[in-house]
């Protein structure tokens, strides 16, 4: 990553379990400030337990990850995570919090005031298409999936980390719903220009958002590219996920 600063860096790190079994092995990669990575592969290839190394759910058993040029090992967890959005699939949403106090979370632990932490929940609440005025009030349970997965997202966004990791965040979303918000979710990195690092097993969704894709495999990265990187691959594990999406995109054009 010549000339661009480093957010995240895997120094051949590696997680075993206590058995022995290794779940990740020797990665070596560089996620650069305000690109989006995408870690794509099938289930139990690693991806997840890739994103847990950021963060500390998780610490290597081998090798370094490196945040802000500081291994994960030297950070207060707290504070780590605190600097960086987590969203997941199942969001998490507090079901007895109203929208506003679930997106108002973090900068309440990070000693905002009232208003200032007001202010930030409703322009999050429009920066992801959700009017306040309507929204704020509402309980999860009063929400679409849609819905409650975009506050996901802006709580996440909630006390402005440099850094985003999202493991499958919009999996469970009916197909036109997941499209509407994949296309939101690009239009609002580029607008932040925030590192992320988002976990899928969709190879048309990894094309769509990444600047580089990672294909893992059994722990370890089959491919770091580009997806014309991947279009021109002819590794195995690599032709069968680019022959996914052309087999939806044959479905398509059929008459």
């Amino acid at each position: 990553m010549n000339g661009v600063s480093t957010a995240i860096e895997f120094q051949r790190a590696g997680f075993r379990l206590p058995d022995g079994r290794a779940l990740l092995a020797a990665l070596d990669l560089t996620v650069a400030r305000g690109e989006t990575l995408v870690l794509l592969g099938r289930s139990g290839s690693g991806k997840t337990t890739t994103l847990k190394l950021v963060n500390r759910l998780l610490d290597p058993t081998d090798g370094r990850v490196l945040v802000e040029d500081r291994p994960t090992t030297e950070w207060d967890p707290i504070r780590l995570r605190r600097r960086i959005g987590y969203v997941i699939q199942e969001i998490g949403l507090f079901p007895h919090f109203t929208i506003e106090e679930n997106v108002a979370v973090v900068p309440r632990l990070e000693g905002w005031n009232s208003e200032r932490t007001q202010k930030r929940v409703r322009e999050l609440l429009d920066l992801v298409g959700l009017d306040p005025a309507r929204f704020a009030g509402r309980y999860p349970r009063e929400l679409s999936g849609g819905q409650r997965q975009r506050v996901g997202v802006a709580r996440a966004l909630a006390a402005d980390p440099p850094i985003m990791l999202l493991d499958e965040p919009f999996g469970a979303l009916d197909p036109i719903t997941r499209r509407e918000i994949q296309e939101e979710f690009r239009s609002l990195q580029r607008r932040l220009g925030k590192t992320m690092v988002f976990v899928t097993h969709d190879v048309g969704e990894a094309f769509l958002l990444a600047s580089r894709i990672a294909l893992l495999k059994d722990g370890r990265i089959v491919l770091l590219g580009r997806p014309r990187d991947f279009l021109a691959s002819r590794d195995p594990e690599v032709v069968a996920f680019v022959s996914c999406l052309r087999g939806a995109e044959e479905v398509a054009a059929a008459p």
